[in-house]
């Protein structure tokens, strides 16, 4: 089988499993226990956040581990709102979003808060005259994310975030899962900010919110002594250092992988000019990680449905999303909601070979001629 859904999950690095399995043997105890192996469990716990938030360039008190983006952003979104609720209950998001923040946005919105979507670009990116007009006095959130899923459009999250500082009664909240170890990121003019290691070859079941000092929200989870106040649990060391190493190792190499996934997105970009029938939806904007097209004629299901039997996996949508409904992000650039049943999703990585490349393009031309005639 050739992998192509890297913007769903990676294999894990060697590096990162042995160092995981190394901590997991290593320091055996509860970080928060008051015996000796404990405080010295609690120490390694507190070396591992300070390098953390030396690479983050943020404040070890700002990391909050949590057991995945899902979780990171259900705790900065509903823990947001409700800490602040007296500001306002106006909340402000886009078509683009995870389902992780779509989801918790539609709970708050049976709880009585007001969400409006700020405009999509034909370029994909948020129109900023439009979020400027729903901005009010009782927003209370916006957020927005760093890289979406599916088109793998960067947005202007620093533009974003400094228009927000002349709102001081409104957060803002980025999901950067799919940014954070694939391109350059930035916390400047974010309140909040949340990630997941499996995505840049980290390990599943784990994830980090970035809340800024000052900032406060409540907790989802209560009761049992954690690194935080805001996140009860007992704290997983052995996870915690996997995910540092999993980062430090992002970063180090992050531009020759960008430069390497940049080459073999444009080999591919230049292949599909050569259908009639394809159309690539993903725009300049976006990372070379994530590329989306639809097959003119052709439902998404039935064309990765057809590259599967041929032994290439790649998404229709994120893997987290309702299947067999179309594109939201597709959508609100092309405004064509066949275009948006059509496409689908072919993701990145430095593994991906050009071996894997040619025999991706070997199957796909004999799909795409059986599917289209």
């Amino acid at each position: 089988m050739i992998y192509l859904d890297y913007a769903a999950n990676t294999p894990v690095d060697q590096g990162v499993l042995d160092c995981f399995c190394k901590e997991s043997l290593g320091n055996i105890a509860n970080p928060n226990s008051r015996h000796k192996l404990g405080t010295t469990a609690k120490e390694r716990l507190e070396e591992i956040t300070q390098h953390m938030a030396e690479l983050l360039q943020v404040k070890p008190n700002e990391i909050i581990y949590t057991s995945g983006a899902s979780e990171a952003n259900n705790l900065a979104i509903k823990g947001l709102v409700q800490a602040y609720k007296h500001n306002g209950k106006h909340i402000i998001s886009t078509c683009l979003e995870h389902s992780s923040v779509s989801g918790a946005l539609t709970y708050l919105q049976s709880l009585g808060y007001e969400i409006d979507l700020v405009d999509i670009t034909e370029d994909g990116l948020v129109d900023i005259n439009h979020l400027k007009e729903l901005l009010r006095k009782d927003t209370v959130l916006v957020s927005i994310c760093y890289v979406d899923s599916e088109l793998g459009i960067l947005q202007q999250i620093k533009d974003i975030g400094a228009l927000l500082l002349n709102y001081p009664n409104c957060y803002f909240h980025t999901d950067a899962t799919q940014a954070i170890g694939k391109v350059p990121v930035s916390f400047e003019n974010i309140d909040l900010m949340t990630f997941t290691p499996h995505k840049f070859y980290g390990l599943n079941g784990c994830g980090v919110l970035i809340k800024r000092e000052s900032v406060i929200i409540e907790p989802l989870i209560h009761g049992g002594s954690s690194t935080t106040l805001y996140r009860s649990g007992t704290p997983d060391l052995a996870m915690a250092a996997a995910l540092c190493k999993a980062l430090e190792t992002a970063l180090v190499q992050l531009e020759e992988r960008f430069q390497y996934i940049r080459t073999r997105n444009e080999d591919l970009k230049q292949f599909f000019t050569t259908f009639s029938k394809v159309r690539i939806n993903s725009t300049e904007y976006c990372i070379p990680h994530i590329l989306n097209i639809s097959i003119q004629g052709v439902k998404a299901v039935t064309f990765t449905d057809a590259l599967e039997k041929e032994g290439i996996c790649v998404s229709i949508k994120s893997a987290c999303s309702v299947q067999n409904s179309p594109s939201r992000p597709v959508y609100a650039i092309t405004k064509d909601r066949k275009n948006a049943m059509s496409s689908f999703r072919i993701s990145l990585s430095h593994l991906t070979t050009e071996e894997e490349i040619n025999i991706f393009k070997e199957v796909f031309t004999k799909c795409y001629h059986r599917l289209t005639s």
